[in-house]
């Protein structure tokens, strides 16, 4: 295991503990662990997880953004949840973008699990999107994301990152948990 698999792990428990916190320092922490994890995965073959971290690092500006005028605005960063036609048409999108993703890294790359990468990959910048706009649901993608790294990992011989990603899947629980307390709280609450 390589020095940047072990800096990328330390910096991605930070920061997913901080948006378990809904701390605004998630997102640089974030930053410095996806573009370490980048590297990482592109020289493992993974090209889906590579461009996804390049994703990741626009996604984690915008969210910091967000979170920044939230907590402005209310004190706190405000957790939200989706409506059921907003949550279909998410598990549609994911459908459709994963097939074709897949589709394009069987075809056109060496991709080592390219339909299996890329439904991650494309659960994952749902996640990522639905966390910066501070929806509740990006919890149980993340979730969903964990259980399914955690092997493709380990057969790639990547351990350190399948370790972290039962990491984040104990983390993601808290996570859940820990906006579901903030999603109850009154909104007198949030206005003190």
């Amino acid at each position: 295991m390589s020095m940047l698999e072990w800096i990328a792990t330390v910096l991605g428990v930070a920061c997913v503990a901080l948006a378990a916190r809904r701390n605004v320092w998630t997102f640089p922490t974030a930053i410095g662990s996806v573009v370490l994890l980048g590297v990482v995965v592109f020289e493992a073959r993974l090209y889906s997880d590579a461009m996804l971290q390049g994703f990741f690092v626009a996604a984690n500006l915008y969210g910091w953004a967000n979170w920044m005028r939230a907590r402005h605005r209310l004190g706190e960063v405000a957790v939200e949840r989706m409506s059921n036609g907003a949550r279909a048409g998410w598990a549609i999108g994911w459908a459709v973008a994963t097939l074709l993703w897949g589709a394009a890294m069987h075809r056109f790359t060496n991709a080592a699990y390219p339909w299996w990468d890329a439904g991650i990959a494309v659960a994952s910048v749902a996640g990522q999107v639905l966390m910066a706009r501070r929806r509740i649901e990006n919890w149980a993608i993340w979730i969903a994301v964990d259980l399914a790294s955690v092997p493709m990992y380990a057969l790639k011989g990547l351990y350190l990152f399948a370790g972290l990603f039962v990491i984040y899947l104990a983390l993601a629980v808290w996570g859940l948990i820990d906006w579901r307390r903030a999603e109850h709280r009154p909104a007198a609450a949030l206005a003190a």
